[in-house]
């Protein structure tokens, strides 16, 4: 398998439900170690997008590569290098976090020489929570043992849906330390879907704005600010916002 595929190729995805186009043909494409936010106002197609280039929803239309395995056939193959985690994730109620952690360590196979749930709860600075049953975690403590079970087994892609929309301040910088020093130090690929702008502007280095379930821009965040004359990823994200309707009928 070429080493240096790219870490995600999408190409033409469509995606409809209920005659309603969520997807239009999008098109994406992420380096191996590259740092990309996935935006747009709600309505415009980022989780469905998601979803489609994890494999977890089928495309209407389109092709999807990870590490140049083609989904859906080499699915099974492609997630082996793929970490997913999002809020909206449950655990297991019944069962501390710790369990959690090693049965998800087991399930990814994790290398056991690593220990790797040691590692992860060192990581993201939440070895306090390790024995903890996950129902009497705060939906922020809940998001951050997703986050590190998503990278039990060091994935070469590390796919976040809103990782910090439930953390305070203090607790998002420190997972936003985490994600770097995962990117810088081990290479991990990061794709994200976030509403603060200012978290995207400190973590990612290119942006991929959707609109409409289409890519409308696409570039470093600085080219972006300098092409529509805004002082801020949030301006743009809130004059998207502005001009973002109803999802348009499938033709």
């Amino acid at each position: 398998m070429d080493v240096v595929a790219p870490a995600l190729r999408a190409q033409g995805l469509v995606k409809e439900f209920h005659s309603t186009r969520a997807v239009d043909g999008v098109d994406l494409e992420v380096r191996p170690g590259e740092r990309v936010a996935l935006l747009g106002p709600n309505g415009a197609g980022k989780t469905t997008t998601l979803l489609m280039g994890l494999g977890t929803i089928t495309p209407d239309e389109g092709s999807v590569e990870i590490f140049g395995h083609r989904l859906p056939k080499a699915r099974s193959k492609a997630m082996e290098r793929v970490g997913f985690a999002a809020g909206y994730l449950p655990l297991p109620d019944r069962l501390r976090v710790r369990e959690v952690l090693g049965i998800f360590a087991d399930l990814c196979g994790a290398d056991p020489a690593e220990d790797p749930v040691r590692t992860a709860l060192e990581r993201f600075d939440i070895a306090h929570l390790a024995d903890q049953m996950c129902i009497e975690l705060s939906s922020g403590q809940r998001t951050i043992v997703g986050i590190a079970k998503a990278v039990l087994h060091r994935p070469s892609l590390l796919v976040l849906d809103e990782p910090t929309a439930s953390l305070d301040p203090d607790v998002a910088r420190r997972v936003r330390t985490a994600l770097e020093r995962l990117n810088t130090e081990d290479g991990t690929t990061l794709l994200v879907t976030s509403h603060d702008m200012n978290e995207v502007e400190r973590l990612c280095e290119r942006v991929v704005f959707l609109q409409h379930g289409r890519v409308v821009h696409d570039g470093t965040p600085a080219d972006i600010l300098s092409e529509h004359g805004h002082a801020s990823l949030e301006d743009v994200f809130l004059h998207l916002a502005a001009g973002q309707q109803e999802p348009r009928e499938a033709s």
